[in-house]
């Protein structure tokens, strides 16, 4: 019997199935039928990520919380699901539905409690975290104002998409992590060419406007619309002409940044990602 309310009206359509079916691995040992479907175990992984339930709480129309959660963590360790959503965005730039104009913006999710007991020697455990990818020393866990959290950098286009997600301790800066958030755009051709990795334009708060990041735009050949903080021209005007002219700045266009604060609003509402 379900623990909690079961609405089902999220799951997935006849439609999105039939374009994430063709992107799941097929088995290759030969053995006894499962008796939950894919479709079954994926829509179970979905509905917890979306409500933020215990593993132990997946009602059974979607299957044993054991085989929801065993799927999840076994294509999580192998890199599946990073793979699909590659997959999804290569076919997305090709249909000309991502808009290459970018924002950056970070944002804190607050740990579970449970955290706290997180192991410091994860190589000491049966099964070590991470996968094809190594888990950080930290478990992208820190203390910020907010106590033990995590922060995620993160990029969206201009449909409010995400296109790169990058997760270190809650107390890190925005600044230093801004050139991993754009080195980890990448959407890979359908046909022949090299993929997808620069945008048309970056959009970002007063918390990017450094020399810094604006030398790596110019270098990579990216326009930007950052605004300067409030010390930073007072102190150029303080030094008269010998402060440099003040860098380009479009309000209008700055108002388009509003996609990346969406975009991390559709990401929260899954309460699943503050867990």
């Amino acid at each position: 019997m379900a623990t909690l309310a079961v609405t089902r009206r999220f799951d997935l359509t006849d439609a999105q199935w039939a374009r994430l079916e063709p992107l799941l691995p097929v088995p290759k040992r030969p053995g006894r039928p499962s008796r939950w479907s894919k479709r079954q175990l994926i829509d179970g992984i979905r509905w917890r990520v979306r409500v933020g339930a215990p593993w132990r709480d997946v009602p059974e129309c979607y299957g044993s919380w054991q085989a929801v959660y065993s799927l999840f963590r076994r294509r999580q360790r192998t890199g599946v699901w990073q793979q699909i959503l590659t997959r999804l965005q290569s076919l997305a730039d090709d249909r000309g539905l991502i808009g290459w104009q970018v924002g950056v913006d970070s944002t804190v999710c607050r740990a579970h409690q449970h955290a706290a007991g997180a192991a410091r020697y994860g190589e000491r455990q049966n099964e070590p975290p991470g996968g094809l990818r190594s888990e950080p020393a930290d478990h992208a866990l820190g203390r910020s104002r907010g106590g033990l959290s995590t922060k995620l950098h993160l990029a969206c286009e201009q449909g409010q998409r995400l296109l790169a997600l990058v997760m270190t301790a809650g107390q890190r800066g925005d600044a230093p992590q801004f050139p991993a958030v754009l080195a980890a755009i990448k959407a890979p051709r359908l046909g022949p060419g090299r993929p997808r990795i620069r945008p048309e334009i970056v959009r970002a708060d007063k918390a990017y406007s450094s020399r810094a990041i604006r030398q790596h735009l110019r270098t990579r050949k990216i326009r930007c619309t950052i605004p300067e903080p409030a010390d930073r021209i007072a102190a150029r005007q303080r030094r008269g002409s010998h402060g440099g002219r003040p860098p380009s700045f479009d309000t209008a266009d700055y108002r388009a940044r509003s996609a990346v604060e969406c975009g991390i609003n559709r990401l929260k509402r899954r309460r699943g990602v503050q867990r």
